[in-house]
């Protein structure tokens, strides 16, 4: 029983610093972030920090402001809303200057030592777009 409180602990101190700070040492070497939109996979630690980085650093200045969460032992589900500034090309679109704010949920397998080991990226892009292209 200690084993599996201890196993708690760790995957929600783990999961609650990177739900702020999107600190890739909480993400397995082998992770697999998988946009469900699009089916595309990102393979790997550092491949998941590029793809973080320029989300939320390069094409937009942007936080997830998270609504919810629920951690367990094995399992994290984020809803957020991701939210910021459009700084430069994303998606063949150049830099509007725009605010978007995104509908965004995140399903994540932890491995035993509460580390992601598999994210379902479930960003609503259509409403993006749309939020990117009108005026």
């Amino acid at each position: 029983m200690k084993a599996d409180i201890d196993g708690q602990t760790n995957a929600m101190k783990n999961m609650e610093e990177f739900f702020k700070t999107h600190d890739v040492i909480y993400v397995a070497e082998n992770a697999v972030f998988k946009d469900m939109n699009t089916g595309e996979e990102i393979n790997g630690r550092k491949a998941i920090a590029g793809m973080l980085n320029y989300l939320y650093h390069v094409a937009f200045d942007a936080k997830a402001i998270v609504n919810n969460t629920i951690i367990t032992k094995n399992h994290a589900l984020l809803e957020a809303s991701f939210a910021g500034k459009h700084i430069n090309e994303f998606a063949g679109i150049p830099a509007t200057g725009k605010q978007v704010n995104v509908p965004l949920c995140v399903s994540y397998d932890l491995n035993d030592d509460g580390l992601i080991q598999n994210g379902r990226i479930y960003m609503l892009t259509n409403v993006m777009m749309r939020q990117l292209q009108n005026n």
